[in-house]
């Protein structure tokens, strides 16, 4: 592994090391920061001329400057000489501007993916897209891994019976369809209609849900309208007891005092695919770590190995 080099920017270093410890190398040492006016400023410290380059940032928030940074370090690696870079980006932001669903609206997921082809990138990692096709908006490799597999094993340490998987909406059906066939569950869909990219109105159920432990499955958690709105649904409905799945902890503006207020909510499960403020903390909200699928995945990759079996 003398040819592999971990790098990470300001956004989430613990994941960093943590894939670094998984993998039983050292984190390379880089500088990144800003100058008094408040660019960004970035000086790679370790020799990486020859090396397989990977950089851990996810783009969450503060996304602006994690973005930039990330750009600027690809950019960095390029003029020192690496071999290969990789983004690894476990949250994949400006993700939700896909597609043309208004008139005068841009497609930012296109734009970010130009955007780190341009500044020197040769492959992409990252998991759980907000849609499956912004990976065809990149023209180099993207590995696209899904957290399932590790939601999978805390459930089945749950004494849970009865189960049912909940996908928030239509869209959801393919991530809540492989959930409740791993876990031998019943499916349930909620058919919303949303009214502002905020607001949601929840219409119905297909499916069973009464006197069963609901799981709602969904890749992003952002003010958690939504999940609210179809945790209180379910609870009319006459579920047993309400858990969600999510992958990407965002968790902006009221989430967190939406969580906390939430009568029916038994737990909150994400990954530490974005990090979990000391202020966001709650109880109710149950972390796990994604860094060993990363490190397995970068591992396979930085030997040429097949990385197709983590795509389940």
């Amino acid at each position: 592994m003398d040819k592999l080099a971990i790098f990470s920017g300001n956004a989430h270093v613990a994941l960093a090391k943590d894939i670094c410890k998984y993998l039983e190398v050292q984190l390379s040492d880089a500088f990144v920061g800003k100058f008094s006016e408040g660019e960004i400023r970035v000086k790679i410290n370790d020799n990486i001329r020859g090396k397989d380059v990977f950089i851990v940032q996810p783009t969450c928030p503060p996304s602006n400057d994690n973005l930039m940074e990330l750009l600027i370090m690809i950019d960095a690696l390029k003029r020192s000489s690496a071999h290969r870079i990789t983004a690894v980006i476990p949250y994949f932001g400006y993700a939700r501007q896909d597609r043309k669903d208004q008139p005068r609206v841009p497609i930012t997921a296109k734009l970010v993916a130009n955007l780190l082809t341009t500044a020197g990138a040769n492959r992409i990692l990252t998991m759980d897209l907000h849609a499956g096709q912004i990976q065809g908006f990149f023209d180099i490799p993207v590995d696209h891994l899904f957290a399932i597999n590790v939601f999978i094993e805390y459930f089945k340490q749950l004494d849970t019976k009865n189960l049912v998987i909940v996908s928030p909406d239509v869209g959801g059906i393919k991530m809540a369809r492989a959930y409740a066939k791993r876990l031998s569950a019943g499916l349930a869909i909620i058919d919303k209609r949303r009214d502002s990219p905020e607001k949601t109105e929840i219409m119905h159920f297909l499916g069973d849900v009464k006197g069963k432990d609901a799981i709602m499955a969904d890749d992003l958690i952002a003010t958690g309208s939504s999940m609210i709105e179809g945790v209180e649904a379910l609870k009319k409905a006459g579920a047993k007891s309400i858990r969600a799945a999510i992958t990407h902890g965002v968790l902006s503006g009221p989430a967190i005092e939406r969580i906390h207020k939430c009568v029916g909510l038994e737990e909150l499960i994400i990954t530490d695919s974005i990090p979990l403020a000391k202020e966001k903390q709650n109880q109710r909200i149950k972390v796990l770590s994604v860094a060993g699928l990363l490190g397995e995945a970068i591992k396979r990759i930085h030997h040429e190995e097949s990385v197709s079996s983590l795509f389940d």
